[in-house]
Formats: C-alpha cells, sequence, structure tokens
C-alpha cells in the first residue's frame, strides 16, 4: 500500500461565514471518552462549534475504562438520541469490536478516535469508526512549518502512536524510527507502518535523549508527564529547525517542549493536533454542516486558547 489521501488534510478555503442557524429538533447527545479524563478540552470546543451551529447538540465528558465500554454502547445504541462519540486513550484499539463498520483510515490503522452514530436505519443504529488523529497530526506540523522528506522519530508505540506514523507517511516521510520501553508495546505502530508503506524502525528507550537532535520531526504521543525525564537528558546541542510535536497539552508546556525550545527548536502543542482532529469531528458528527467556514474554526479555537487560523 502506497498510502491514502484524505480531503480533510486539504487547507480549509476561506468562504463567506454564514450566520448562526437555529435548527429545531430533540436535544441529541455526544461525549468524549477516555481514562482520566477530566483534564479533556474536547467539551468547551465541540460545544462551541455547535453553537455556532445552532444546533441542538450536547456534548460532555464521559470518564470510561475499556470495562466499561460495552454497558455504554449498548445504552447509545438503546437510547437513540446520540450522534457521535470521541475517543481517546486508552480506548482506540478497544472499541473496535463494539463497532458495525469502519472508515478506510480507521480500518487500515485498527485504531479509531471517532465513532459516528449513523441513523439512516430507523430499526437499527449503525456506529462507525473513523480515525481524525491522523488529520489533526499533519494539519498541525503543516502549520508549523515541516518541510519535505523529514526525518522523523516517534515516542511511544500505542493508539496514538499508530495515527503518528500514517501522518508522517502522509508529510513525505521516508522512514520513521520508533522509541519504546519493550518491543512487543510497538506492534500497532509498526502494523500502521507496513499498513500505509512507512518503513519503521524500532529504537530501545535508553537510546532517546540522545538521539533525539536527530530528527526534523519528533512526535510524542505519550502521557502526560510520561516523557518529562527526557528533558534533562537532551544534547546541549542547538535544535534550531527541529520540531516537536507533544500530544499531550495538559500540563503545557510539557517538561520536554519546554527543554526543546530553550535549546531552539520549535514546539508544536497538543492542542494544536486537538483544533484540527475536532474541525474533521464536527464535520462527521453534522454532516458537513458548515464545519469549515472560519467563523466556526474561531469559535473553537476561542475556547480553547488557540489563536485563530
Amino acid at each position: 500500500m502506497t498510502g491514502f489521501h484524505d480531503p480533510a488534510d486539504d487547507p480549509v478555503s476561506a468562504q463567506p461565514a454564514p450566520r448562526p442557524r437555529t435548527h429545531r429538533g430533540p436535544q441529541m447527545y455526544g461525549a468524549v471518552l477516555g481514562h482520566p479524563i477530566g483534564h479533556s478540552k474536547s467539551p468547551a470546543m465541540h460545544s462551541a462549534a455547535y453553537a455556532r451551529l445552532g444546533l441542538p447538540y450536547v456534548y460532555t465528558a464521559l470518564d470510561t475504562e475499556a470495562s466499561g465500554l460495552a454497558a455504554l454502547f449498548a445504552r447509545v445504541r438503546a437510547e437513540r438520541n446520540w450522534f457521535g462519540l470521541s475517543v481517546t486513550m486508552p480506548l482506540k484499539t478497544a472499541v473496535l469490536p463494539l463497532l458495525d463498520a469502519l472508515e478506510p483510515v480507521a480500518a487500515a490503522l485498527r485504531a479509531v478516535n471517532t465513532v459516528v452514530v449513523d441513523r439512516e436505519d430507523p430499526n437499527r443504529q449503525r456506529l462507525v469508526g473513523h480515525n481524525t488523529d491522523v488529520t489533526g497530526i499533519v494539519n498541525a506540523l503543516r502549520f508549523a512549518g515541516i518541510g519535505e522528506r523529514p526525518t522523523a522519530a516517534v515516542l511511544g508505540g500505542g493508539g496514538t502512536a499508530v495515527s503518528a506514523v500514517a501522518a508522517l507517511q502522509r508529510l513525505g516521510a521516508p522512514a520513521a524510527d520508533i522509541f519504546v520501553r519493550g518491543s512487543g508495546s510497538a506492534a500497532p505502530a509498526t502494523d500502521a507502518g507496513s499498513a500505509v508503506g512507512l518503513s519503521c524502525r524500532l529504537r530501545p528507550w535508553t537510546e532517546t535523549a540522545a538521539a533525539l537532535a536527530d530528527y526534523d520531526v519528533v512526535i510524542s504521543t505519550l502521557p502526560p508527564r510520561a516523557a518529562d525525564p527526557l528533558a534533562d537528558s537532551l544534547p546541549p546541542s542547538s535544535l534550531r529547525g527541529r520540531l516537536l510535536l507533544d500530544v499531550a497539552y495538559d500540563p503545557w508546556p510539557s517538561a520536554l517542549a519546554a527543554a526543546w525550545e530553550l535549546r531552539g527548536g520549535t514546539i508544536v502543542p497538543g492542542i494544536e493536533m486537538l483544533l484540527y482532529q475536532g474541525v474533521e469531528q464536527v464535520r462527521l458528527f453534522t454532516a458537513g454542516s458548515a464545519h469549515s467556514t472560519p467563523d466556526v474554526i474561531n469559535v473553537m479555537c476561542d475556547a480553547i486558547g488557540v489563536p485563530r487560523r
């Protein structure tokens, strides 16, 4: 497989801003799932978008572990008033057996961060898995000015690392090194490399700090604070021109991001990825209802403290 193109990665074209609309109808529900989930800014971002669109959508955060997924999905099917779910760590692969279908990107990567409730069949609601994390990473790095054919590294091998590998392939990286503590934990990421046609090499975690200055772009997919120990071990050499995307945005800046910037490197906050993948989620949850117009994107930026695009 030589890769795939997702139109959601294309730059958003300027369009006249529509007036806010009021949609009559029953209240619909959505949520972001994960554990822990209290730090998530997704509810603020999504709620701002739906308010701007005039939709009767309520979007919250639900602290959910893998053991509770089956009951929650059964509830979603039974209640028939849900529009979709966002899925974060550690559930991006755990949801797979509970879905009716996967869109091509999610199917290739075997990782889902978005579940759309398809209500076209009045007798049975289908739950369809998507992956918008890839789009989020691609657009965050493009906005930061990533160059052509970047040398690249990924920290961690879990569900978000899968999306990072696919994003690097789309960005033209010739290969990616994946740094993990145990080779077994990187199987999903290396499988993703095979799926999208990107050569991936596993490297031991003990080599991470000394090697990071060798890459044009580093994507940390680790949970909050997990990469902090690397901050004191970075080599003293300049990191000018090197990009670090740390997907963990709370607390921010992370210790690694602060050390990276201190050495002259460019940091890409994980909240930028959250914004771009969220724009695509809104498109999916609303069947394309003016999601890409500047005013909708701007209220999403304002809700999570990101400069307007």
